[in-house]
């Protein structure tokens, strides 16, 4: 039998706000999934810095990242940020222009609701109200991917999971999404689609939360020729009210907890054995 080639994973996290234990967990599930818990697995976890989320993007928080992954006992290789990577967005999203598979929309999020645009899987579906009518050029346009038509341009699509098995692509859910939007240079939904293709990703590990954003990224693969990998999502972690732990919420940064003079190494273990708990 062939001999199984190690994955590679990665952990990209946005410098707009301290990372907390939800991202701690997810580093050390791409970690470990690719090199162990003891950093011999053979494998490569990659460190991606997706830093094009405009002011909100603090070139100091990168350095803390790496202070905060290195006290969690992690070892990594690091590749190009997204700021560095402007010129693939573009090109990507300007192939997918030319085959009519994208179209400019004006709305804001106001008038999306007002257009009584129903809950989806990652909020509202947009109801198309710009698809089928002329831009208004005086106004800032986002670029929206036709789900329709990508889909037919596709064919049926599948990926998979590695803690949910098989899933068949369907864009119902999610509808017209954004690829490049009013204020930066393309939506998270692009960009990492075209960072891990770029970056060899062959196993992307992320939180049970954006599950639905990876049939959009299949989509995206089939028509931008890029390779398949496989994902695994993760369970989050909870606050004690249930909720996910979040930055806007105020949950506690690792960088407090390194300031504090605790042992990075033994939360490490800790989110193991929790990440076990979890049933994964």
């Amino acid at each position: 039998m062939p001999a199984t080639v190690p994955p590679v994973t990665r952990f990209a996290p946005s410098p707009n706000g301290h990372l907390h234990l939800g991202h701690a967990l997810s580093a050390i599930v791409a970690h470990d999934l690719a090199r162990g818990a003891k950093g011999n697995g053979g494998g490569r976890f990659l460190l991606r810095i997706e830093d094009i989320d405009g002011p909100r993007s603090r070139p100091e928080l990168a350095e803390e990242f790496r202070r905060d992954l290195a006290w969690l006992g992690l070892e990594w290789d690091e590749v190009p940020a997204q700021s560095t990577r402007l010129a693939s967005y573009a090109a990507a999203a300007e192939t997918l222009k030319a085959r009519g598979l994208l179209y400019p929309c004006t709305c804001t999020r106001s008038e999306i609701e007002a257009a009584g645009a129903r809950p989806g899987l990652e909020g509202l579906i947009y109801p198309g109200t710009c698809k089928h009518r002329a831009p208004d050029p005086s106004r800032p346009a986002a670029w929206r991917l036709d789900a329709d038509k990508a889909l037919a341009a596709t064919g049926p699509l599948v990926w998979e999971d590695a803690l949910a098995g098989p899933q068949a692509v369907d864009l119902a859910g999610l509808g017209d999404v954004v690829l490049v939007r009013k204020d930066l240079p393309a939506s998270y939904h692009l960009a990492v689609t075209l960072d891990d293709a770029a970056d060899g990703v062959t196993l992307v590990t992320r939180g049970a939360d954006l599950f639905a954003a990876s049939h959009v990224h299949r989509t995206l693969q089939a028509l931008l020729g890029l390779p398949v990998p496989r994902w695994h999502h993760h369970p989050l972690l909870t606050d004690d009210t249930g909720q996910k732990l979040a930055k806007r919420r105020g949950s506690p940064a690792l960088a407090e907890r390194r300031a504090a003079g605790e042992d990075g190494r033994m939360l490490a273990e800790q989110l193991r054995l929790q990440h076990l708990r979890l049933g994964t």
